[in-house]
């Protein structure tokens, strides 16, 4: 095994392929693999209603690269390509499956997928509060397998203190605070597939929805505000002054105002809301009072005379359990489109019933599958990547159905910014998911500088200020807080209760996985130059190519941390190596994770050859720059 026998054999992968049974406890491995045969069998249906050929199933090297872009977002290390190649089990596709699916990777790669589509950032729009215990929460979600039912009513119905992990995802709201009606078309968008965005302003030319459905909609989330704010607004009113804004007082105000109430959502939904000044339809007339309903599944209503305070709990239930298929048939051909490289129907945020798309059978099937195993979006996902269907040989043509999948073989596209900067420092660094994640940061940070170390905590501070419950308490608790942070020793910033309580971040010329970076990118990051994207709208990020990704490829991080950097992960490949072709070979397995063909073996031995060290540099330039690098086949 080309000298890498001891250190493969300590890889996890490799105990995945030499123990039986490593499934996890509470997965049944007949069921999913029932589950993946019920789908191959609608896609044999398929071929034999639009009389296809049915595709060859494609090679190792190909699946391997595949697979691990797919679920884990990077390339296998050499240590993986390597063994997964030479290991002779006839299940080891299968296994290698089950060893990504429950890898840390699985969740950083879906983590990066979440923020994407819910537009997750670290700072709201204004710069000055923070959504890092939001983004965490969504992390720590993804990494805990919360089942897609439940993370959305935790989404639409939380209320609370930010800073709490049981109500953090308060942040959805918080994120687009000022914004409700944006926020929840961009709910039902996400969520049920209904572009609702147009009827804010009039009645939906190209669909049903008129202006007076979107806000009957939107009376379930009216009335959101910051916990108990009011106690503090004439303190913040006074600090505010001109003339006071540099004191230390106005700062630790700063911090309360944007940190702790900022970050806070209270008022349950109103369930009821006015109509705006410009309201033109005869439905209605401006300003007039309308109670929250529900435009279509099972009607849910509220009355628009009384007050209510649950109706983002009932918008929550309505969305999930009172919609028909809807809700699971939209996330499901998300997930088909993550793991298939195109939708089963395009466009993916636009529902379409079973019997309107080209093979209403596998959209009942699909919705029901994902039903039958409870939103569990890493098994739905293990489902898939066992079909043959998923296996099948790249196919370059495009789809034979308008607007949809033709299941003949994954289109080749170019990979995300995600799969390229993972990739990227998977060669730099080897595996990234060895390296420790980032960790909410806790400190009480003033000016940039932690005060009150080993004394209070974030979450603590913003519990006790979320408990006020009057004007007196808050400026009384307030001018303590501003006497301790005085009497606060610049010492304290160090000791192991400092150590404890810091959070990891990370800066963007980490070598970490693209989910521990800043959200979003800096727009001089690889990440941004390729598409990544900006978290200002649903699946805002883009493949398309520009100059100066090749500028960033020739000059930036692939010079600078493979190219000319001796050090790089990558050449560890070649430690042993017994000859020039050894080299060449496993280079090649290492950044393509395959071998090469006779005709590249001699072009790069003639390389090698001629330019030593030289050559062996322009051979992994030349590589990872290579279109085959840089798109999924």
């Amino acid at each position: 095994m080309i000298g890498f026998s001891h250190t493969l054999r300590t890889l996890p992968f490799a105990a995945c392929l030499l123990v039986p049974g490593t499934l996890r406890a509470d997965q049944d491995p007949a069921k999913l693999q029932e589950m993946a045969l019920k789908i191959d069998r609608q896609v044999a249906a398929f071929y034999r209603k639009k009389s296809l050929p049915v595709p060859d199933v494609t090679d190792d090297a190909t699946f391997l690269r595949r697979v691990f872009l797919v679920a884990v977002g990077r390339i296998p290390t050499a240590e993986e390509a390597i063994f997964f190649l030479e290991t002779d089990d006839p299940q080891k596709r299968e296994k290698l499956v089950e060893y990504l699916m429950k890898s840390p990777g699985y969740s950083s790669h879906m983590s990066n997928w979440v923020f994407d589509l819910l537009r997750v950032t670290d700072r709201p729009a204004n710069g000055r509060a923070t959504l890092e215990p939001y983004r965490d929460w969504v992390r720590t979600a993804m990494a805990d397998n919360m089942p897609w039912d439940e993370f959305t009513r935790s989404l639409l119905a939380s209320s609370g203190d930010g800073w709490d992990p049981e109500s953090a995802a308060v942040g959805y709201y918080v994120r687009d605070r000022g914004m409700p009606l944006d926020n929840l078309s961009n709910t039902m968008r996400i969520f049920l597939g209904a572009r609702m965005e147009c009827a804010q302003c009039h009645d939906d030319p190209f669909g049903t929805t008129e202006r007076m459905d979107f806000y009957e909609l939107a009376a379930f989330t009216h009335g959101q505000h910051e916990m108990r704010q009011r106690y503090m607004e004439p303190l913040w009113r006074e600090l505010s002054d001109d003339e006071r804004r540099n004191s230390r007082e106005y700062r630790v105000a700063r911090l309360l105002w944007d940190k702790v109430y900022g970050l806070s959502l209270a008022g349950g939904g109103d369930g009821r809301i006015d109509l705006p000044s410009d309201y033109q339809y005869r439905d209605g007339d401006p300003g007039e009072t309308v109670g929250a309903r529900t435009p279509f599944g099972k009607t849910v209503r509220m009355s628009e005379r009384d007050k209510g305070d649950d109706g983002r709990e009932q918008l929550a239930e309505w969305l999930v359990d009172r919609t028909g298929d809807r809700f699971a048939a939209v996330i499901a051909n998300r997930m088909w489109r993550r793991v298939m490289g195109r939708a089963f129907y395009e466009p993916v945020d636009e529902y379409r019933p079973p019997e309107k798309t080209h093979h209403p059978e596998m959209a009942r099937l699909l919705s029901s599958l994902m039903v039958e195993l409870k939103y569990d979006l890493r098994d739905f996902q293990h489902v898939l990547f066992l079909t043959r269907t998923f296996q099948f040989a790249t196919n370059p043509n495009p789809s034979q159905v308008e607007g949809g999948d033709d299941f003949h073989g994954r289109k080749i596209e170019r990979l995300s910014a995600e799969q390229i900067w993972d990739s990227l420092i998977t060669l730099a660094a080897g595996d990234p998911d060895r390296k420790p994640v980032r960790k909410l940061e806790q400190r009480v940070m003033l000016d940039g500088k932690p005060v009150l170390v080993g004394r209070k905590t974030m979450p603590e501070l913003s519990r006790e200020v979320l408990a006020l419950k009057s004007e007196q308490a808050v400026r009384d608790y307030f001018a303590k807080l501003v006497r301790q942070i005085h009497d606060d020793s610049p010492a304290q910033g160090g000791g192991a209760m400092s150590m404890m309580e810091q959070g990891r971040s990370y800066g963007g010329n980490a070598l970490v996985r693209a989910s521990e970076l800043p959200s979003p990118a800096p727009r001089d990051h690889l990440l941004y130059l390729f598409g990544a994207s900006d978290r200002e709208v649903v699946d805002a990020s883009s493949r398309e190519p520009n100059v100066g990704q090749v500028l960033s490829l020739m000059n930036g991080v692939v010079q600078e941390k493979l190219v000319n950097n001796t050090d790089a992960h990558l050449y560890r490949a070649l430690d042993g190596a017994s000859s020039d072709a050894e080299k060449v070979r496993r280079l090649y397995i290492t950044i393509l994770s395959r071998p090469p063909s006779d005709e590249e073996m001699g072009w790069m031995l003639e390389e090698l050859r001629g330019r030593g060290e030289d050559g062996c540099r322009n051979i992994v330039s030349s590589l990872v720059m290579s279109s085959e690098f840089l798109f999924l086949q």
